[in-house]
């Protein structure tokens, strides 16, 4: 079975490799990380995501700027912010979107 692809973008380089980590901890998932929209919005048209992780430091302004992006080239897309909490949290919300 082919992983599933999910886009993890961050500010904080640290936090980021350790969603990437997390995320990639289930042999279903693959995940790339990104730290600026920028490289978010190149990777995003190179892949086929089938969601995208919001994590902490991702301003307003930028959760809008890649929501309304990432809706145009694919509505169905699945958009989860994801805060911190722990690597259970972090799956039960991959999961949650995912069934969704």
């Amino acid at each position: 079975m082919e992983k599933i692809q999910i886009l993890v973008i961050g500010r904080h380089p640290e936090i980021l490799a350790t969603v990437v980590r997390l995320v990639n901890n289930n042999p279903d998932w693959n995940a790339t990380g990104c730290l600026s929209d920028e490289e978010a919005i190149a990777a995003f048209s190179t892949q086929d995501f089938k969601l995208v992780l919001l994590g902490g430091g991702v301003d307003e302004m930028s959760e809008y700027k890649l929501n309304e992006y990432f809706y145009s080239e694919k509505p169905n897309i699945k958009v989860v912010q994801h805060f911190g909490g722990g690597s259970g949290l972090l799956s039960a919300e991959i999961f949650e979107a995912l069934v969704s």
